[in-house]
């Protein structure tokens, strides 16, 4: 049987980062940690950020793994951290909560346009900021899972 998309342990809250890289790191080491994706997927989230930005407005990154990295991806899976203090992606872009995305086969895009969803609304994006804990920050995820 496989484990659901997103659970609680996925979810890192308060967190502070020096440097994007550093952020991006941290959402693929949980899907790595969690057994969602090799260890070597993080690398490919790194190339997949040098070629386009993953930032998508809003306060929010969707870091992820490139085209040729589906192959380290054992399982669908999702990975959220919240920085309320932020970090810096550019250009003075501040992303607030990083969504790391670990797609098997098409379920990549799925996912995605789900988030995309959830994530364009700023209020979803206040009450995750807002959120004491793992539990409520997971609520505004439940479509997803």
């Amino acid at each position: 049987m496989s484990k659901p998309i997103l659970q609680e342990e996925n979810v890192k809250m308060n967190a502070n980062f020096s440097s994007k890289e550093e952020a991006i790191r941290e959402t693929g080491n949980i899907l790595a940690e969690k057994g969602y994706v090799d260890e070597a997927y993080i690398e490919a989230m790194m190339e997949r950020e040098e070629m386009t930005s993953t930032y998508m407005g809003n306060y929010v990154a969707i870091p992820h793994g490139t085209e040729d990295s589906k192959h380290l991806i054992k399982e669908s899976g999702l990975s959220i951290i919240q920085v309320p203090d932020g970090v810096d992606f550019g250009d003075g872009k501040m992303v607030k909560i990083l969504i790391g995305i670990a797609g098997k086969e098409n379920e990549h895009l799925e996912i995605l346009q789900k988030i995309a969803v959830i994530c364009s609304q700023e209020e979803n994006i206040t009450k995750m900021l807002d959120a004491p804990d793992e539990q409520t920050l997971l609520s505004q995820f439940e479509e997803v899972n």
